[in-house]
């Protein structure tokens, strides 16, 4: 009986679990991870900052999923060690896990750049239920927050908190908001839509330093301009956890090195989601890690099934407003491309000859799974162009 030893319990570590079972029915499956819920939404925490959803919501697979598949679920163990020879793990608690075949799902933890006083009381990241429990704790009473980062997870938390009376603003390095899914032309006018909303912006600006005497009293910029808080939330990205899988010795780049079976540098030992490298890409998105999880737990189990990489593609609310971006969104507007726009909409298909080779939809997602089908597809779309609205 094979033994499999997962470390992570996010997407990709739980569908692995799933798929394992699917394919080995005798199999003493455990899952480590040091969070104290098992599988939840993470992208809701910020609904739960904002009091629109308790802690027991967010779970996405309860205990008695885990027991009617006969996977062993340890919350709250945090891995510190392991050794690769002996084929085993260690735990905070002195505790030894032995596995015959090893998942990496240790996925990705919040970055903070070297910002003076960003280890002042009442700076936060937030990536897990703990980190939005210290926010709520702290933020009770405090008025004026700042977000350092206008991507996605800084604008969903910035609504959080405009939804509890607190005045929101965003400072972020880059000239436009979300600058992995939009253009100047569709970031302009989703900052349109939200200073409507009340948010307020700083964009091109750079954090100098965070000033406080005993705790967090404003932000001052490169530009001088120091801007009043007494909270800050820093979202500036993500970065693999691979503190384990170089004690493993495994080949790493920006992240674990995996091939096409998503096996890493050793045959026993697998890799999938955040912290997984594949070709050269780290995909950082959820589609893809659940697609890496079933392709590793599926070969963990004898499969052989192969991964050939995701189309980065994300449908997204963004403080309420429908928004899909995939594939080549051409920020730099070198290729051709129709676009449509409306006081409220913001659509971009990028085109190579007859093929779509990306898209924008803000505003109106309406043909989103047609059109990423069309671009994984290939399609020739020569006869479909008025059908699409393109």
């Amino acid at each position: 009986m094979k033994r499999y030893l997962i470390i992570g319990n996010g997407v990709a570590g739980t569908t692995a679990a799933e798929h394992i079972r699917r394919h080995d029915e005798q199999g003493e499956i455990t899952i480590l991870t040091d969070e104290e819920l098992p599988f939840y939404y993470r992208i809701r925490l910020n609904d739960y900052i904002s009091g629109d959803m308790e802690k027991k919501a967010l779970i996405a697979k309860k205990t008695e999923w885990y027991a009617e598949r006969r996977i062993k679920l340890r919350t709250g163990v945090r891995v510190t060690g392991a050794d690769p020879e002996k084929q085993y793990v260690m735990t905070a608690g002195q505790e030894r896990y032995p596995y015959d075949l090893l998942l990496l799902a240790t996925g990705s933890r919040s970055f903070v750049p070297p910002i003076r006083g960003a280890d002042k009381n009442g700076v936060f990241t937030l990536r897990t239920v703990a980190d939005a429990d210290r926010i709520i704790s702290f933020g009770s009473g405090r008025d004026n927050v700042l977000l350092i980062g206008g991507g996605l997870l800084g604008l969903e938390t910035g609504k959080a908190f405009q939804k509890m009376g607190k005045q929101v603003m965003v400072v972020e390095f880059f000239p436009r908001l979300l600058p992995r899914q939009l253009d100047d032309r569709g970031a302009a006018r989703l900052r349109n839509m939200l200073e409507d909303m009340g948010f307020a912006f700083r964009l091109g600006a750079v954090t100098r330093e965070i000033m406080g005497r005993d705790a967090v009293e404003s932000v001052v910029l490169e530009s001088n301009e120091v801007i009043g808080a007494d909270m800050v939330i820093i979202s500036a990205g993500v970065r693999p956890d691979l503190d384990l899988a170089k004690q493993l010795g495994l080949a790493c780049g920006k992240g674990i090195t995996v091939d096409a079976a998503l096996r890493t540098s050793r045959p026993e030992i697998f890799a999938a989601g955040d912290a997984a490298e594949f070709a050269g890409i780290l995909y950082g998105i959820w589609p893809a890690a659940m697609q890496q999880g079933e392709i590793a737990g599926t070969n963990m189990a004898g499969g052989r099934e192969t991964y050939h990489g995701s189309v980065m593609a994300n449908k997204l609310k963004v403080v309420g407003i429908d928004l899909a971006a995939a594939g080549e969104i051409d920020a730099e507007n070198r290729l051709s491309a129709r676009i449509t726009e409306t006081d409220t909409v913001y659509r971009k298909i990028v085109l190579d000859g007859n093929r779509i080779i990306g898209c924008i939809l803000l505003g109106d997602t309406a043909d989103y799974a047609a059109v990423t089908k069309m671009i994984r597809d290939k399609t020739d779309i020569r006869e479909m162009k008025e059908t699409l609205k393109l």
